[in-house]
């Protein structure tokens, strides 16, 4: 509407001034620069706007599946929750459908099982007839020295960090394929583009660096119908899973003098990378790494 109405002042100005024979005034600086920014202004407030999208968001009960999925809402995208403990999902799906105004399905889902994953599939695609957004964020961490780790803890890791996120991005990747258009955020880590020296966590290193390459793989065979696939790398944010880490003195220390910015990532900091990646405005952004790690991986 303010565009609209920006555009009719403008309509009305040039009217007039031809009108009179001002043509000074259709010259004027201030008047070109004024309609210019005006519109300019008004259309890039809707360059992220997400209204009457479905997005799927899995590891969403918490932490920064939970950030970026109220971060879809608040540009209007009606969302699917997956993860395994309903009752924080379906309080999330209250929370957020209440703060937003915007339709919220959740689904407990195991995401490393294939049936499951397909059931989540129909679901969505019966209550909401589309899926425009995946975010494949669900992950674990096995945190101890490599000589340490035993063949459950990295099979553990793997299953559910890249496993998991290929199975998501297969089964829900058919329906964009339909569709002909998608928007698929893996969420990776800084640590599946570098190694690091202050904790032991080589399945995940393996694990997230295989979702590096995956989102390369699919990018490259998804691209011609219409689908975007692309990575998010996120640094050191405290969530559930790596607060205790986090927390530590040596850690906090070792943080320190490793990250430029000199912090963690705080709450909200990932919004920004997710809407631009699962919007139309990023539809020649295609098989990126994006990492949002305060400069850890610039040094």
């Amino acid at each position: 509407v303010k565009l609209f109405c920006s555009i009719w002042k403008g309509i009305i100005y040039v009217y007039n001034a031809i009108r009179k024979e001002n043509w000074k005034k259709l010259r004027n600086p201030v008047f070109i620069a004024y309609f210019a920014k005006t519109i300019k202004y008004q259309t890039m407030k809707n360059y992220f706007n997400l209204t009457g999208y479905v997005a799927v968001v899995t590891g969403a009960s918490a932490g920064l599946g939970l950030q970026m999925a109220k971060a879809f809402a608040s540009q209007g995208a009606n969302l699917v929750l997956i993860a395994r403990r309903q009752n924080l999902l379906e309080e999330n799906a209250k929370s957020i459908s209440e703060e937003f105004g915007v339709e919220v399905l959740p689904l407990p889902c195991d995401i490393t099982d294939t049936a499951q994953v397909q059931g989540a599939v129909r679901a969505t695609m019966e209550r909401f007839g589309r899926v425009d957004i995946l975010v494949n964020n669900a992950g674990t961490g096995a945190v101890a020295p490599a000589e340490e780790i035993t063949d459950e803890q990295f099979k553990h890791e793997v299953d559910i960090d890249l496993f998991g996120t290929f199975v998501c991005a297969r089964e829900f990747g058919k329906e964009m394929i339909k569709a002909r258009y998608g928007r698929i955020i893996n969420i990776a880590s800084m640590y599946g583009l570098v190694g690091n020296m202050i904790v032991g966590s080589s399945p995940y290193h393996a694990a997230k660096g295989g979702v590096v390459n995956l989102t390369r793989a699919l990018a490259a065979e998804w691209g011609k119908h219409g689908i975007t696939v692309n990575a998010i790398c996120p640094g050191y944010f405290y969530t559930p899973l790596t607060k205790e880490t986090l927390d530590t003195p040596s850690f906090k220390q070792y943080a320190d003098s490793v990250i430029p910015a000199e912090r963690y990532g705080e709450e909200g900091e990932l919004d920004a990378a997710a809407i631009f990646l699962a919007s139309d405005n990023s539809a020649y952004v295609n098989g990126i790494m994006l990492p949002v790690d305060g400069g850890y991986t610039c040094v």
